[in-house]
């Protein structure tokens, strides 16, 4: 993570690396390759990191180059400056030969709303040279910690939590801005530390990019999150139910490959993602008539319909709507 490297390197996060700062973190980053990370994950656009420069991410990914793994980016600006995040992203992609992973692209904000088909098209054009790719989750909606930026440019803000004022989550923002006869932005310094849902994509966007043959899918869900979105239990039938089955986005075949073997094949992982000798029994059964997500926006933490069973490295792992009890049989993947 590239906040951790930050934050172990400077003792002020607000501003440019020093080259002594970058070198420590190149340090730091060579020690977790060798012991085994998938890569390096940066997320330009959250505090800790947004005043990092283009040289300063470029040189970090050019030692997880040397060392053939990944770089996953949250990129620096996902609203109506995410055609110039793209950019960046496929700068540092060329000048650093590494391996990209554009993480849960989207476009936010109605100013930004459309401008997936140029983003798409230079992901397009770089890909002819350069190995990168995307993921996407599929929902309108992201969830984060409360930022004033984010807000501003939603729909609706529904506050997840909150630790100095519990009893607002689960709240529409703008309700908590009328009861408390505040501006957005002294509501959200109250709320603070809080997290939030921002309601602020286009359903045209989302549907192209999750069309776009290269894109994974992902659920981006943090399972210890207080109030998770719905796309921690229902990302994955959601794209099989709601997008493949009922409005025919994609083929069946196709959304399964987009979170299974074209993922592994992205990630590297060479024994997952595919039912063949020699791979591992990683298996869903499921009711292509009857799947579907039944998590919300109010109700986020209930298990879809339609999955008869999981397998987790040949073990059953769910079955008949519940936990099998079985030993957990997972396990950490190194690269």
């Amino acid at each position: 993570g590239h906040h951790v490297l930050r934050a172990r390197a400077m003792a002020d996060l607000a501003r440019p690396a020093t080259e002594a700062e970058v070198a420590a973190m190149r340090a730091d980053l060579a020690e977790a390759l060798a012991a085994g990370a998938a890569g390096l994950s940066t997320g330009l656009a959250y505090p800790p990191a947004k005043h990092a420069t283009t040289d300063e991410v470029a040189a970090l990914a050019a030692d997880v180059a040397v060392a053939g793994r990944l770089w996953t980016t949250h990129m620096r600006d996902e609203r109506l400056g995410v055609v110039s995040s793209v950019a960046e992203t496929l700068d540092v992609a060329r000048r650093s030969g590494v391996r990209t992973l554009i993480s849960h692209h989207k476009c936010c904000g109605e100013a930004a709303f459309g401008l997936s088909t140029t983003t798409l098209a230079m992901i397009e054009t770089a890909r002819r040279t350069m190995p990168v790719d995307l993921d996407l989750y599929p929902y309108t909606a992201s969830s984060t910690v409360l930022i004033e930026t984010f807000a501003r440019d939603s729909r609706k803000v529904a506050v997840s939590w909150s630790d100095p004022h519990p009893e607002m989550a689960g709240r529409d923002l703008a309700d908590i801005c009328a009861e408390w006869g505040v501006g957005q932005a002294e509501a959200i310094a109250r709320l603070r530390p809080g997290g939030a849902i921002y309601h602020q994509m286009d359903d045209g966007d989302l549907e192209r990019i999750l069309a776009y043959p290269p894109t994974l899918v992902g659920s981006d869900g943090l399972p210890r999150d207080k109030r998770p979105p719905p796309r921690l239990w229902g990302a994955f039938p959601r794209v099989l139910g709601h997008y493949a089955r009922d409005r025919g986005l994609v083929p069946l075949e196709t959304a399964i490959a987009k979170m299974t073997g074209q993922t592994a094949r992205t990630l590297h992982l060479a024994d997952r993602g595919r039912i063949a000798p020699g791979c591992k029994a990683d298996l869903v059964l499921f009711d292509p008539e009857a799947i579907r997500d039944a998590a919300t926006y109010d109700d986020s933490v209930r298990p879809a319909e339609g999955i008869a069973g999981v397998w987790v490295n040949g073990v059953l792992a769910w079955a008949g709507g519940r936990p099998s009890g079985a030993p957990r049989s997972g396990a950490v993947l190194a690269a």
